[in-house]
């Protein structure tokens, strides 16, 4: 089955009714599109309230599985956490004489250090300029210049993105453990110096990493890796360490060389970064297809 132009046209003819006829088609998408800016602004607006201080903000609940050695609650304001109480329960850590377990204590002295999370920062930071992007093409752009929408669209995707990738917060995107120490005094009583506190943002959920630590010193070690200390306790009877995957590793922490002791991991869903990240990835592909969409109809390659 084949088109044809009837009555016949000359090619020179039919190549301007084919240019005529996508300029018109690139008109009223151009139009189109900022009906899909304003779209997109209001839902960058929510993904911009879900992640804003609130008045009582979002307590979270912080557990270790199948134990007792890690239980506590934190309260999320923004990209903040101003309450915390942490109770551990851990071979390498004693506790105070009378008390049952370790707690760890969010201060709430007006002079005390805050406890940030910098991939949330990142994540508001991100949203922003996506919405300063739409402002810009909205009031000061030129609307019918559709390389200038394009290249405003792959701004916006390319924030998009970035905004996800610090709600995931893979390997790449998260800083390690030992090269991010928290100040002592965000805590009260400050936090012990054998102790790593990491708070992270990994899947749109709350990470948090604690580790008690031991100054490593290499002139104990034995060929099996263990201190001469430790397998002589072992060899009398005593409990070996605790293993983990970290067991085998010294790391610069602090300005000292240290090994971990004991490690525990827990996560806390956090529903409005869920709902977030979430967001996010409707938007981005709402994006890709403007894109997509765009770059057909101006006839170039993505």
């Amino acid at each position: 089955m084949s088109t044809a132009v009837w009555p016949p046209i000359s090619p020179e003819q039919l190549a301007k009714e084919v240019d005529a006829s996508q300029a018109r088609e690139l008109e009223w998408l151009l139009t189109e599109l900022r009906e899909t800016l304003q779209s997109l602004k209001e839902g960058l607006e929510k993904c911009a309230a879900l992640l804003a201080p609130s008045e009582n903000g979002s307590t979270l609940v912080l557990s270790s599985l199948r134990s007792e050695s890690l239980k506590g609650l934190i309260t999320r304001i923004g990209t903040r956490i101003v309450k915390g109480n942490i109770k551990l329960r851990l071979s390498s850590l004693p506790p105070p004489r009378g008390s049952p377990c370790y707690e760890l204590a969010i201060s709430s002295a007006p002079q005390a250090p805050t406890l940030v999370i910098e991939q949330l920062t990142s994540v508001r930071t991100f949203i922003n300029a996506c919405l300063d992007v739409i402002d810009v093409t909205t009031w000061t752009g030129d609307a019918k210049n559709a390389n200038f929408i394009a290249g405003q669209f792959q701004l916006l995707f390319d924030n998009i993105q970035e905004a996800k990738n610090a709600l995931k917060g893979y390997s790449d995107i998260r800083r390690p453990w030992w090269e991010d120490a928290i100040d002592e005094q965000i805590f009260d009583p400050p936090l012990p110096r054998n102790v790593s506190f990491h708070l992270s943002v990994f899947d749109a959920a709350l990470h948090l990493e604690l580790r008690t630590l031991e100054i490593h010193n290499a002139a104990e070690e034995s060929h099996s890796g263990f201190s001469i200390r430790n397998t002589l306790a072992v060899a009398l009877g005593g409990i070996r360490p605790p293993a983990h995957d970290e067991a085998d590793r010294t790391f610069t922490y602090r300005g000292q060389e240290v090994r971990v002791k004991e490690k525990i991991i827990v996560e806390s869903q956090d529903p409005s970064l869920i709902s977030a990240m979430s967001k996010l990835n409707a938007l981005e592909h709402h994006v890709a297809l403007s894109r997509k969409a765009l770059s057909i109809v101006m006839d170039k390659d993505e």
